[in-house]
């Protein structure tokens, strides 16, 4: 293969498959006709050293069409630029193609892509030479390397292994497949070759006397990674690993591309695991390193991996962020990670970086945005709800872990403690509000007029149909998530709308009736409180359903989201314009046991959405989503973080967050006026703690008071599309575990899913992918653990044709057995495709 081959085929073309668009620096334009020779109909490619200005413009163009897969411009973009790359953030905001790095890729990136460095993996049993070559000349011509060597050597490897370079000999001969190692075995004349070419290319020089293909791949394997381990070593090796042969420093960029490569490839990804793993154990590598405190940058080898993430753990607990962001980044992708536990410790430490990153972000952005109420809510519902997502996202993560050892709780108590920081300062501005201004704020959309404003207009409509969701705890960051989930099926809009005091499912779910904002009352019914309209005593679905009935007769029905989804064909009658849909998953979950079902909101969401894609093929034309109350998740709460109540007054409390009844405040309790606090009735005043602590200990999850995340809450409106009778793109998707392994011996076990379009027009289109486990029994038994690549509101995780992800499934705990694993549209729940394995742990 020929340099200018080498280089696009194994260099520019799978870094541009892999992120879709590639920048090229090239100052001494060594690359350009190899950029040029990459444009095809799926990849444009745009020199800029041609037009100046209108190469921007083009660039800007054929960007903007990767974001449409399926249209007529190219999926993958190369951007070709004749000058230094940008190593600074000063060169970054001069250089105008600086962007479409950050989204995408670039080269060269790294030491790796250094010309020199390109040209030894090109010709690794010519290394003496080509540095020879380049003491004369820094920029030799490709025709000048691949004239080194002359003809073809190592006729006999090259042909048991049909391959046609001696990289790819090396490659071919550390992980064959059965045919190659077949051949291999019937032919001993290789052996002499295969000693020349370890000798030229690494500096190996093979000790074993044997002659099969398992003895010398034996001595190559752990020749090449101890080479690796010890190129990257910052320090000296210990004395008792001093004899063990490995590479010098001419054959580093070698080595670094047989072992990158060998992780990278799917094949070859589970035997370098196994090797790896062997080879630690043999050289005691764990006991022989124990006093190294620098490693280096790669984890060659597991137990790199473990020390990796105690530096990330202790750089995080010292808010030495760049550092933990530094380390994370470099071990995103690690080979490792193939192994779920370790996958899962890495997410939480992801999950805990951005946490406490994004609350530090917050701190310094409350200037300016904390001058009312209104401003209060405004930068709430743009930018500190991002907060509130992190932090039930790492809640999550933590929750779903399994094995707890000290460096997850010490992860998780950092995390807390700074979100739990800023979480009360914001709740001490909004409480000083509050007191001053009262509630609800005027000039928003309160829940007791949201049935007036957003439902009653398009039920007046003669044409319209209208699903109206009531979803128990829907907070409203939940709510922009699944506002982002819903684009797909219409016009999806979100609102902020205000909660009806005290924040409870009886006087919530009241609020969102008909005639609420003019009618609804809030009365005393003993040592309880109770919602009235027009008289009507609303204590129960049955009562509120009633209610609506009464109103609406025939036009009116409902149904609960699991009873609607469960059905196998969505039957409304055609003289229903009012569909009432119900949802108390998510608060019902969350009320029973926060710490492990924060895992399951994602399936409310999923049912949302495939009920309103049910919904549209019925007929129905609008979908209003609306919810009681949102909550708070208090993860950081201590044995005694409660709130005293006010030792004197008439209280009833409700839900261990509100106070109704008459009495004074005291400084762990404001008490305002009830009708200051926008509820009507006979009670007279309304009180609730200052702080995010509720008047019971032990509360994980709570609601029923007054804080951002309790009582600012989302309204979503949706305007169905008419449904297209064509059929989606289609996907052909493989799934594999372990090479075709049937038993899994982990509850974290870790699936390859790979993707290919089956539709011609749907090349470089996204496909979202739920992956589940099911018993015989159809019962979920296993789920995606959320994280990247998981989106964890949705438990799905997009790919493009042609992608291939790592994927790890959280078994349930009680579980044992045979399952499918099955991978579905999680719209359609149409079953792409399934593998049947067996659980082979003791439960």
């Amino acid at each position: 293969m020929s340099l200018a081959a080498f280089i696009r085929e194994t260099v520019l073309r799978p870094r541009l498959k892999k992120a879709g668009c590639l920048v090229v620096y090239d100052p001494a334009r060594l690359y350009q006709d190899v950029v040029t020779d990459l444009s095809d109909e799926r990849t444009a490619v745009v020199d800029v050293s041609e037009r100046g200005i209108e190469s921007r413009e083009q660039a800007l163009e054929s960007f903007v069409s990767l974001a449409h897969p399926g249209g007529k411009g190219p999926t993958e973009l190369v951007i070709y630029v004749p000058t230094d790359p940008p190593k600074t953030d000063h060169d970054r905001v001069i250089d105008p193609y600086a962007i479409y790095t950050a989204s995408g890729a670039m080269f060269p990136d790294g030491d790796g892509d250094e010309y020199i460095s390109l040209c030894l993996k090109a010709k690794p049993d010519h290394a003496s030479e080509i540095r020879r070559l380049f003491q004369d000349d820094p920029k030799p011509s490709f025709e000048l390397v691949d004239n080194i060597g002359g003809g073809v050597g190592y006729p006999t490897l090259r042909t048991l292994l049909r391959v046609d370079s001696a990289r790819n000999i090396l490659l071919a001969f550390l992980a064959p497949s059965e045919q190659q190692k077949s051949r291999l075995k019937g032919n001993e004349a290789w052996v002499s070759e295969a000693k020349a070419l370890f000798r030229s290319s690494l500096g190996l020089k093979l000790v074993t006397k044997g002659k099969s293909w398992s003895a010398v791949a034996d001595e190559l394997w752990r020749f090449v990674l101890f080479s690796e381990f010890v190129l990257d070593l910052p320090g000296e090796l210990p004395a008792s690993l001093a004899n063990v042969p490995h590479a010098d420093t001419g054959a580093d960029a070698l080595v670094a591309d047989l072992c990158e490569t060998l992780r990278n490839d799917n094949r070859a990804r589970q035997t370098y695991i196994d090797r790896a793993e062997q080879i630690e154990r043999e050289l005691d590598l764990p006991a022989a390193c124990a006093e190294i405190k620098d490693l280096g940058m790669l984890d060659t080898f597991p137990f790199e991996e473990r020390t990796f993430l105690q530096i990330a753990v202790d750089a995080l607990k010292d808010d030495r962020l760049d550092e933990v962001r530094t380390v994370v980044d470099r071990h995103k992708h690690s080979v490792w990670l193939g192994q779920g536990e370790s996958q899962a410790q890495w997410g939480l430490v992801s999950a805990a970086l951005q946490l406490v990153s994004a609350c530090e972000d917050a701190d310094r952005g409350l200037s300016g945005n904390t001058g009312s109420l209104d401003a209060l809510i405004d930068h709430y519902t743009s930018s500190l709800r991002e907060i509130d997502r992190l932090q039930r996202e790492f809640e999550q993560a933590f929750g779903e872990y399994i094995s707890m050892e000290p460096i997850v709780d010490d992860v998780a108590a950092h995390a807390r403690k700074r979100y739990a920081r800023i979480a009360e300062k914001v709740q001490t501005i909004f409480i000083k509000h509050l007191e001053r201004d009262g509630w609800p704020p005027q000039g928003r959309l309160a829940n007791v007029d949201l049935f007036d404003k957003l439902v009653e207009p398009l039920l007046a409509e003669r044409e319209k149909r209208v699903a109206y969701f009531v979803v128990d705890a829907l907070r409203y960051e939940l709510g922009l998530e699944l506002q982002r989930q819903l684009v797909d099926t219409g016009a999806a809009t979100i609102q902020p709308a205000i909660a009806q005091l005290p924040t409870v499912t009886p006087i919530g779910m009241a609020s969102l009736l008909p005639g609420a904002g003019k009618k609804l009352k809030v009365q005393r019914d003993g040592k309880d409180v109770v919602a009235e309209i027009d008289g009507q005593r609303l204590t129960s679905v049955t009562h509120r359903m009633r209610f609506l009935e009464q109103l609406y007769g025939d036009r009116f029905a409902q149904v609960t989201l699991s009873e609607f989804n469960s059905s196998k064909k969505a039957k409304v009658s055609d003289a229903v314009s009012l569909l009432v849909v119900r949802s108390t998953e998510i608060d019902s979950h969350l009320e029973n046991n926060p710490d492990t079902t924060l895992g399951l909101v994602h399936q409310t969401l999923k049912g949302i959405r495939v009920a309103i894609h049910r919904l549209g093929q019925a007929g129905f034309t609008d979908v209003v989503i609306a919810t009681d109350h949102g909550f708070f998740l208090n993860g950081h709460s201590d044995a005694g973080d409660i709130c005293a109540k006010p030792l004197a007054g008439d209280w009833i409390t409700v839900h261990d967050r509100s106070l109704l009844g008459t009495g004074g405040e005291d400084p762990h309790n404001f008490v305002i006026p009830a009708e200051k606090a926008g509820i009507r009735g006979d009670i007279e005043c309304f009180g609730a703690p200052r702080s995010l602590a509720p008047y019971r200990r032990g509360l994980r999850f709570f609601h029923g008071g007054p804080s951002l995340q309790e009582a600012v809450v989302p309204a979503i409106t949706v305007a169905l599309r008419v449904q297209d009778e064509q059929e989606p793109a289609m996907a052909s998707v493989q799934l594999s575990y372990k090479n075709g392994a049937k038993r899994i011996t982990t509850r974290l076990p870790v699936v390859d899913l790979a993707i290919e379009s089956t539709d011609m027009f749907a090349q470089g289109a996204d496909f979202e992918i739920l992956l589940e486990a099911h018993d015989r029994n159809g019962n979920v038994v296993g789920e995606a653990r959320k994280g990247d690549p998981v989106d964890p509101a949705t438990g799905t995780l997009s790919l493009r044709s042609g992608q291939h992800q790592q994927v790890t499934i959280r078994m349930d705990l009680e579980f044992e057995g045979k399952f499918t694993l099955k991978a579905f549209n999680p719209v359609t729940m149409t079953a792409y495709a399934s593998i049947t394995l067996e659980t082979d742990y003791a439960v």
